[in-house]
């Protein structure tokens, strides 16, 4: 079924039972964050709601619209004195990481698929993934427009496919591998003193406090798309989560506005949502309509993320940060600032959400740049 009301009630409904089943069962270990991807792929790879494939408007309304706001509430929460500890170190894992990205798809493209495979394409998907794998999925579809990538229908579309699968693949991953390489090798957080609780997540709200809320939000978004289209006028481009984030940590430095309760549930909930709509991406039914074709798109995507993952964590382990904090950056270049954002709230970390955002921004501003040098070295 497709219709949007149904296919939101399902999302509520998954986010709702995530919340019962990580609270009441054996399943507290996953986390919400993870048990929701699960089930959105579950729901999605049966059929019962939309995949990537005949994804409706709804999924991009949460995207673009849900997402943002979300950031706002979550951000209303934020003590700047808290950021210095977290935000060069999020810096250079990110640096490192984008580094392993292109490594990762150079590597692949010589030395696993072979120089053959993809045939005249092979460059452009080569650019294709080292753009979205810095900063998301918006530079994956500005190398893809440029070289009109959108003609080749199957091509695209499994390109398109094996990317929402890998995406969605690493973000379990990140969620799972710190825990591991924490028992393994234990590591000190940066910065323990911002970290959420649970009491918190219980956060009562009031009709006034939720309507303030609302309208701080839809204002604080709509203040900054104006913003941001004066700027691009002028010649000058500034993100528009960029603006947003300065305006919601405004904000958050305000007793009166910061004491308004309920932002981290409403935060919460939106994160929620998207993490359950990347879930449905994830549409495994999908590689068997690309034939031989998703073999070797999957093959060099899971390559180069690995290779990624080499560069960021090894990296990681030599300097000594901790497990988390890497994989939020690893998460930035994979996935995007709005999958970071996801990743530290599901570790509760909430120092770590304005390096996220931070570093995410940068790589949506050099993924398109480092997309079309990659072209051109293959």
């Amino acid at each position: 079924m497709s219709h949007p009301l149904f296919v939101l009630a399902v999302l509520c409904a998954i986010v709702a039972g995530s919340e019962y089943l990580i609270k009441n069962t054996v399943l507290k270990h996953l986390g919400s964050a993870l048990l929701v991807i699960l089930l959105g792929a579950g729901f999605a790879n049966l059929k019962i709601i939309p995949s990537a494939s005949n994804a409706i408007p709804l999924y991009h309304g949460i995207f673009n619209y849900v997402a943002p706001l979300s950031l706002f509430f979550l951000l209303l929460d934020v003590n700047v004195k808290n950021l210095k500890h977290a935000g060069i170190p999020m810096l250079v894992m990110f640096l490192i990481g984008t580094a392993g990205t292109l490594v990762g798809v150079w590597v692949s493209m010589h030395y696993l698929v072979g120089p053959t495979a993809f045939g005249a394409w092979r460059g452009v998907l080569g650019g294709m993934f080292a753009a979205t794998y810095t900063g998301g999925g918006l530079n994956f579809n500005t190398v893809a427009l440029h070289y009109k990538m959108m003609e080749e229908g199957v091509i695209y579309a499994g390109a398109v496919a094996v990317d929402n699968i890998i995406t969605a693949v690493w973000m379990l991953a990140c969620l799972v591998i710190p825990v591991g390489l924490q028992k393994l090798w234990p590591r000190q957080s940066l910065n323990n003193t911002n970290q959420a609780t649970e009491a918190y997540d219980e956060d009562s709200i009031n009709l006034q406090d939720f309507s303030l809320l609302l309208a701080l939000g839809i204002a604080t978004w709509y203040v900054s798309n104006l913003l941001a289209t004066q700027f691009a006028a002028r010649g000058v481009m500034i993100p528009e989560i960029l603006i947003l984030t300065t305006i919601a940590l405004i904000f958050a430095q305000i007793p009166k506005v910061a004491a308004l309760r309920g932002s981290r549930v409403l935060g919460l909930l939106g994160i929620y949502l998207f993490l359950t709509v990347v879930g449905a991406y994830c549409e495994l039914t999908a590689l068997a309509a690309i034939g031989p074709l998703a073999g070797q798109l999957l093959l060099f995507t899971s390559a180069l993320v690995a290779i990624h993952a080499l560069f960021i964590f090894g990296a990681g382990a030599l300097l000594g940060y901790d497990w988390q904090l890497i994989s939020v950056a690893s998460q930035a270049n994979i996935g995007g600032s709005t999958s970071a954002l996801a990743l530290t709230e599901s570790f509760n970390r909430r120092s770590l959400l304005i390096p996220a955002v931070l570093v995410g921004s940068l790589g949506n501003a050099l993924g398109s740049y480092l997309g079309f040098l990659m072209v051109g070295a293959l």
